[in-house]
C-alpha cells in the first residue's frame, strides 16, 4: 500500500500519529491503495483518545507527492474507451472523501510538504490544518500537460488566490516556492528540511492536557524563526499586477493568446508560462476558466461533487489517456490533442464535462461540510 503508520508516545502519556507516503520511486503519487490505507488509519486515529495530533510526511527527499496516480487511471481509460472505467469511478469518490475528511479533522493536521507537492499531493496538503513548506517546495497544479484538470479542490484553494493568480497558476502549470506558498495562503509555516526531526521532537514534549494549542503555535514559531533567514523570495506577489492586466479578458481563448505571446518576455516565469501552453491541452484550459468561474461560492462539499462529475468525464474522453501517454509513458512529449485548436472545441464538448455519468443520486451526496 505505500503507507507506513507510526505512534509515537509522548511524555504526558498521549501518542503522535505519524503517516508517510512512501513511494519514493514514483515520487510518492497517491494510488488508490494508499488512499484507502489513509483514510482508514487517519479515521481510526480522530477516534483514539489517545492519539492528540497527526503529521503527514513523505519518504525520500524529492517529493512529499507530485500527484495521482495517473498512469493506471490511464490505462484503465485506454481499456474502456469512450467509458468511464470502474477504476475511477472508485478511485475519485474514495481521493475526494479522504480530502473533504481531512479538511473538517478534530485533531491537529501537521503536513511536512517538501521537495514536488503537486496535483493530488497539493490537495492532500490543503486538507491539513498545519502546512509546512521548506526550502524545496515546489507546489503546482500541472494537469494542463496530461489533458485533465485542476481537482482535488482547486476549484476551491485556487479561486481564493487574489486576483487572477488562481487561473494563472493552473494554465501555467507554474510552480510556487515556499514564500509564495505563504504568502498566497497555501502554506502556514515555513521550516527548514533538517528541522523535521526537531519538530518530531518538540511534538512529543507538549503537554496535550493543557493549553495545547499555545505550546505548539509556539513550537512552530520558534522553528520558524530559525529557518526564516533561508526563505526564498517571492515570485507571483510581484507579479500580481501584470498577471491581472494579462488575464483580464472576457473568455479563455483571449486569456490563452495572452499567455501565449510572451514566449520572449524579458520575465522569465512569464517566457515559461507562455512556453506551457506550447504543448498544453486546449481543453484543459476551457475546463479550468470555467470551473474557476463555476465555484466561487460553492461549499467544499459542493466543489468535489463537481470535481467528481469532470474527472469522470475528463476519463471518458481521450485527452486525458493521450496526455498521460505523451508525458508519462512514451515520454515523447507531443500529445496528439482530439481538440488541438483552443479557438475550436465546441460549447457542448466543454458543457458535457458537467454532465452526471450516472443515474439517480451523486455518489458523493453524502459528503458533508459540517
Amino acid at each position: 500500500m505505500n503507507v507506513l503508520f507510526e505512534e509515537r508516545p509522548s511524555r504526558h502519556g498521549y501518542r503522535i500519529g505519524i503517516a508517510t507516503l512512501d513511494a519514493e520511486q514514483s515520487l510518492n503519487a497517491v494510488s488508490l491503495p494508499m488512499i484507502e490505507a489513509l483514510d482508514h488509519r487517519l479515521h481510526a486515529w480522530q477516534d483514539d483518545p489517545e492519539i492528540a495530533c497527526v503529521v503527514l510526511r513523505a519518504s525520500g527527499s524529492k517529493a512529499f507527492s507530485a500527484g495521482g496516480d495517473v498512469r493506471q487511471l490511464a490505462e484503465a481509460c485506454r481499456a474502456h474507451p469512450g467509458e468511464v472505467p470502474p477504476l475511477a469511478r472508485r478511485f475519485f469518490a474514495d481521493e475526494y472523501r479522504l480530502y473533504q475528511r481531512l479538511h473538517h479533522y478534530r485533531k491537529p493536521l501537521l503536513c511536512w510538504a517538501h521537495g514536488y507537492v503537486m496535483g493530488g499531493g497539493l490537495g492532500l496538503m490543503q486538507s491539513a490544518s498545519l502546512r509546512i513548506v521548506t526550502p524545496s517546495s515546489r507546489l503546482a497544479m500541472p494537469e494542463i500537460g496530461i489533458g485533465l484538470y485542476p481537482d482535488v479542490g482547486a476549484s476551491w484553494f485556487l479561486n481564493r488566490l487574489p486576483g487572477k493568480l488562481g487561473l494563472f497558476v493552473g494554465l501555467s502549470a507554474c510552480q510556487l516556492n515556499a514564500r509564495d506558498a505563504l504568502d498566497l495562503d497555501l502554506a502556514d509555516r515555513f521550516l527548514l528540511d533538517s528541522q523535521q526531526d526537531a519538530l518530531l521532537h518538540g511534538l512529543v514534549q507538549i503537554n496535550w492536557t493543557e493549553q495545547a494549542d499555545s505550546q505548539l503555535h509556539s513550537l512552530l514559531q520558534a522553528l520558524e524563526d530559525e529557518a526564516l533567514p533561508q526563505r526564498p523570495s517571492a515570485q507571483l506577489l510581484p507579479r500580481r499586477e501584470r498577471i491581472d492586466r494579462l488575464l483580464d479578458v472576457a473568455d479563455l481563448p483571449a486569456a490563452w493568446q495572452a499567455l501565449s505571446t510572451l514566449k520572449d518576455d524579458s520575465d522569465p516565469l512569464l517566457a515559461r508560462a507562455a512556453a506551457t501552453l506550447d504543448t498544453a491541452c486546449p481543453l484543459t484550459a476551457h475546463l479550468i476558466w470555467e470551473q474557476l468561474r463555476r465555484a466561487p461560492y460553492l461549499a467544499l462539499a459542493d466543489v468535489f461533487r463537481m470535481e467528481y462529475t469532470m474527472s469522470l468525464n475528463c476519463c471518458r474522453h481521450p485527452e486525458f489517456a493521450e496526455g498521460v501517454r505523451a508525458r508519462l509513458i512514451d515520454k515523447d512529449n507531443q500529445p496528439r490533442w482530439h481538440w488541438p485548436e483552443v479557438t475550436r472545441i465546441p460549447a457542448a464538448a466543454i458543457a458535457a464535462h458537467f454532465s452526471p455519468t450516472w443515474e439517480g443520486e451523486h455518489p458523493l451526496a453524502d459528503l458533508s461540510d459540517r
